[in-house]
């Protein structure tokens, strides 16, 4: 992954790894308490820990932020986020078990199980390419 340095960035962002969880053909998102320009509506994830992979931060990030059980599957991708200028681990993960909340409230203010058609209207300027591939083969639409 290369990281890109401007002039407005002067530290070096942490990578985060973001979970993408489907059950019964909705993927789950969650909204940040404050959002960050455009984004608002965010995969659950967050800063991976020094000597984690992507995958391992990806399922404790889900744990601490929704409660929620899960498994890495496979890695789906990495990019410099176009919006944020943070490195970005995307894992698609199985749900085990529990009941999706909001467990971390300092972090965020809700979370929805969203179908593919409303999408969309939760992250306007469009998925990054591999997520979407992804969701377009498992979800219905």
């Amino acid at each position: 992954m290369t990281t890109e340095t401007t002039a407005e960035q002067k530290t070096e962002k942490p990578p985060v790894s973001v979970a993408i969880i489907v059950d019964q053909g909705r993927v789950l998102m969650a909204r940040r308490r404050a959002a960050e320009g455009e984004i608002s509506w965010v995969f659950p994830g967050g800063a991976i820990e020094a000597g984690e992979s992507p995958e391992e931060a990806a399922v404790r990030e889900v744990d601490e932020e929704t409660g929620l059980k899960v498994e890495a599957v496979k890695a789906l991708g990495d990019r410099v986020h176009p919006k944020s200028g943070v490195p970005m681990f995307y894992v698609a993960v199985r749900l085990v078990g529990g009941e999706a909340r909001v467990a971390d409230d300092e972090e965020l203010d809700a979370i929805t199980w969203a179908t593919h058609s409303e999408l969309p209207g939760l992250v306007p300027y469009g998925l990054f390419g591999p997520v979407q591939e992804y969701l377009d083969d498992v979800l219905p639409h």
